[in-house]
């Protein structure tokens, strides 16, 4: 999590190799949209994250930012921002998927090499080199 405090109206997301040349959000196709958790609860943000490692995922790093500039990055990037409340309970296998990955994912080299890969779990979205590169300077504005 990030030093000096919790932002404001903070929520949680997973971050794999942030400061990197290869950092990425982690987030799902879900009925052909691209969408980024957020936990309201850190707990939940770090057993997703428990539940990835133990897929052999790559594993990410939980960070608390501001809950208004994830959902307008991701208005921007034209991805779905879904917020995960405490205590949430999935009502459909779609929501099941907001607190447990999908069983399968991309290998752990490929979501670098080719974040398009059909069917998968995709950490970057399907975000070119340009989104990437604004994502992660917004990311490096938050924190």
């Amino acid at each position: 999590m990030t030093d000096g405090g919790l932002p404001p109206n903070p929520v949680h997301v997973l971050l794999f190799d942030p400061g990197s040349d290869q950092e990425g959000i982690h987030s799902l196709e879900l009925g052909g949209r691209t969408v980024v958790l957020l936990f309201e609860n850190p707990d939940d943000a770090e057993r997703y994250a428990g539940l990835l490692e133990a897929q052999d995922f790559p594993v990410p790093c939980v960070e608390a930012l501001n809950r208004q500039d994830l959902e307008d990055f991701c208005a921007e990037a034209g991805y779905e921002a879904r917020f995960v409340p405490t205590g949430f309970m999935p009502e459909s296998e779609e929501e099941r998927l907001l607190l447990a990955p999908p069983e399968r994912n991309m290998e752990v080299t490929g979501w670098k090499e080719d974040p398009a890969a059909p069917d998968v779990e995709d950490p970057d979205g399907p975000a070119g080199d340009t989104e990437l590169e604004a994502f992660r300077r917004r990311l490096e504005g938050l924190l």
